[in-house]
C-alpha cells in the first residue's frame, strides 16, 4: 500500500527532537513476535466467466487490460449527473460519516504510538500542617514525614506550630518493548486506519453508483410514462373514430365500449409510473443530502444519456487491487495477525524502568538547598505465571480470528468475482434483449398503423385493434425497459471492477474538476496512518 503522509512547518522542529530521541528507545527493544502479515495473492484463474469475455453483438466492445476512469459515471455524457454526484460527494452525510471515522482510527493509531516513548509526569504537592500535642502521634507523623520525603531524620524537622511541606517531583517511566508488543499493536491500529480508509472507498464507490443507477432508473421510468403517453393518444384516437362510426351506424356499441374499457387500462397505468417517479425523485435528492421538500434541478431521460462505445475490463490478477472492499478485508486480516503478536507478547515478561526524583522543604526558599533532594530509580521485570490459562486462551482466540479473516476475505474475493461475472453476462443479454426489443416495437408500430388504416376506412374489426394497441404498449414499454436495463447494468460493471478507485487515489477525493484536486487541497485532507513510529502532533 502506498504511504502518505503529512506535516506543517510547525512540527517539523518536534519531530526531529523525537526522532533524535526514538533510536535510544528502539535500541533496548527487541523483534516482535508473531506472524508477519503477508498480502494474499491474487487468484490464479485468467477470466471473469467460463467462456470468454462475451461480444456484444451492436453494443459497446471490451477492452481487457483498460484503465478504469476514476470518474467513470463521465462515460454517460451528463452534464447534469456529473453535477449531481458532485453534489452528493460534497453533502452526503453518509459519506462524511466515513471520513470522520478515518480520523477516529487514525488517531488511535498515532495515540498508541505514544507506548515508543517514556512517560513523565511532573507532581507539585504543596500542604500546611499543624503537629498533635499527642508526642506518640507526633512520632507517627515524622515517620511518616521522613518516608514521604526520603530524607535523612537528621534535615531540619518540622517546627511545632503550623508549617508548610513543599514537594516537587518528576517521574519518568518507560517499558521496554522487549517482544513487540507496542509494535503489533500500533500495526494493528493502523490496519483499522486502512480498513477505514478502504471503507471510505467503498462509500464512495456506492454512493456513485446509485446516483447513477437512480439516475437512470429515472429516464426508464420516464420513457416508460412517455410510451403509455402516446398509446393512450393513439387509443383515444381510435376510440373517436369508433364513436363516429357508431354514429354513423357502421360500428356496434359494444365496440365502442370495449375501445373505452382498453383506454381506462392505459390510463390505469399511468399512477403507478408517477408514483415510482416521485419516489426516485425523492432517493435522488436524498442521495445529494438534501431534504424531499428541496428537491433537485436535474432531470434524466433516455435521450440524454449515452451508452459507451467501450467499456474496459479490469484483469481478474487486478481486481483484488482495484475493489476497496476485498482491500478492507485483506486490512482486517492485517489487523487480525497483528493482534496474534499482541496476544503472544502479553505472555512474556516486562521490563520497566522508572525514576522519579525532585525536592522537598518546609520554606519556598529552602526548597533547593542541599538536603532537599529526594530521588528513586527501580528496574521492575513482571510476568505472569498463571492465570488459569487466561493469555493462553486470549492467544488462541486471536489466532482462530486470523482463520476467521481469512476466510471472510476469500469469500470476499469469490462475491466480487461473481459480480463481475454477472455484470458481464448481462450485459451480453441486454445487447440481445435491445435488439429484440427493438424490433418487436417496430413491428407492433407497423401492424398498429395498419389497423388504424383500416378503422379509417370502416373496416371494422375491434378484436385487431385491441391486439395491436396492446402489443405496441408491451413493445414500447419493453424496449424503454431493456434500454435502462444495458444503461444500468453498464453502470454496474463499473463498480463490480472498484469504480477506478486504487491505493493512489487514495487521497484524491473528493473530485474537483477534470484534473482532480490541487496539491493545496490534497494537504487538507486527513493523512492515513503514516508508517511512521512516531505520534503525529499537529
Amino acid at each position: 500500500m502506498q504511504i502518505f503522509s503529512s506535516s506543517t512547518p510547525k512540527t517539523h522542529g518536534r519531530r526531529r527532537i523525537f526522532l533524535t530521541l526514538l533510536p535510544m528507545f528502539s535500541a533496548l527493544a527487541g523483534c516482535a513476535v508473531g506472524p508477519d502479515f503477508v498480502s494474499p495473492s491474487p487468484p490464479p484463474i485468467e477470466k471473469f466467466t467460463s467462456n470468454k469475455a462475451p461480444v456484444l453483438a451492436g453494443g459497446p466492445r471490451f477492452i481487457p487490460g483498460a484503465e478504469i476512469p476514476k470518474r467513470w459515471w463521465q462515460v454517460f455524457h451528463n452534464r447534469g449527473l456529473d453535477r449531481l454526484i458532485e453534489a452528493s460527494i460534497e453533502s452526503n452525510p453518509t459519506l462524511q460519516s466515513a471520513e470522520a471515522a478515518i480520523g477516529v482510527a487514525y488517531r488511535n493509531a498515532e495515540a498508541q504510538k505514544g507506548a515508543f516513548l517514556p512517560t513523565a509526569i511532573f507532581n507539585s504537592t504543596d500542604s500546611l500542617n499543624l503537629q498533635s500535642n499527642n508526642r506518640s502521634l507526633e512520632t507517627i507523623n515524622q515517620s511518616l514525614f521522613n518516608q514521604a520525603t526520603t530524607s535523612p531524620t537528621t534535615n531540619i524537622g518540622p517546627p511545632n506550630s503550623p508549617y508548610g511541606l513543599l514537594l516537587k517531583q518528576l517521574t519518568v517511566a518507560y517499558t521496554l518493548d522487549i517482544w513487540g508488543q507496542t509494535l503489533r499493536s500500533v500495526e494493528a491500529a493502523e490496519a483499522q486506519t486502512d480498513q477505514q480508509r478502504y471503507q471510505l472507498e467503498a462509500a464512495y464507490l456506492a454512493l456513485t453508483g446509485n446516483v447513477v443507477t437512480a439516475a437512470i432508473q429515472e429516464a426508464a421510468l420516464r420513457g416508460q410514462i412517455e410510451a403509455v403517453r402516446r398509446s393512450i393518444a393513439i387509443e383515444r384516437e381510435m376510440l373517436g373514430l369508433l364513436r363516429k362510426q357508431f354514429e354513423a351506424g357502421y360500428a356496434a356499441q359494444a365496440d365502442v365500449l370495449t375501445q373505452e374499457a382498453a383506454l381506462a387500462q392505459a390510463l390505469q397505468l399511468l399512477p403507478s409510473l408517477q408514483k415510482q417517479l416521485s419516489q426516485q425523485r425523492d432517493l435522488l435528492t436524498a442521495l445529494a443530502g438534501r431534504y424531499a421538500p428541496d428537491e433537485i434541478a436535474e432531470t434524466f431521460h433516455l435521450g440524454s444519456l449515452s451508452a459507451p462505445h467501450e467499456l474496459p475490463l479490469s484483469l481478474p490478477s487486478k481486481l483484488v487491487r482495484q475493489r476497496p472492499d476485498i482491500r478492507a478485508a485483506e486490512a482486517n486480516v492485517h489487523e487480525a495477525t497483528a493482534q496474534v503478536g499482541v496476544a503472544i507478547a502479553a505472555r512474556l515478561p516486562n521490563v520497566t524502568l522508572s525514576a522519579n526524583g525532585g525536592y522537598s522543604a518546609y520554606r519556598l526558599a529552602q526548597l533547593f538547598t542541599p538536603g532537599t533532594e529526594l530521588y528513586t530509580a527501580s528496574a521492575a521485570v513482571t510476568h505472569t505465571i498463571f492465570d488459569g490459562f487466561s493469555l493462553l486462551n486470549k492467544q488462541r482466540a486471536a489466532e482462530a480470528s486470523v482463520l476467521q479473516a481469512d476466510a471472510q476475505y476469500r469469500s470476499t474475493v469469490i462475491v466480487a468475482f461473481q459480480n463481475v461475472a454477472d455484470a458481464l453476462r448481462a450485459l451480453e443479454a441486454d445487447a440481445k434483449a435491445v435488439k429484440a426489443a427493438a424490433y418487436g416495437e417496430a413491428t407492433a408500430k407497423k401492424g398498429l398503423d395498419i389497423v388504424r388504416a383500416d378503422l379509417r376506412l370502416g373496416a371494422v374489426n375491434v378484436l385487431s385493434v385491441l391486439n395491436a394497441e396492446n402489443a405496441y404498449l408491451v413493445a414500447s414499454v419493453a424496449r424503454v425497459v431493456a434500454e435502462g436495463n444495458r444503461l444500468s447494468d453498464t453502470a454496474g460493471l463499473f463498480i463490480a471492477v472498484g469504480g477506478g478507485w486504487k491505493d493512489e487515489n487514495l487521497r484524491d477525493l473528493p473530485p474537483n474538476g477534470p484534473d482532480g484536486p490541487t496539491n493545496e487541497q490534497i494537504e487538507t485532507l486527513s493523512p492515513p496512518a503514516s508508517g511512521s513510529l512516531m505520534p503525529t502532533f499537529d
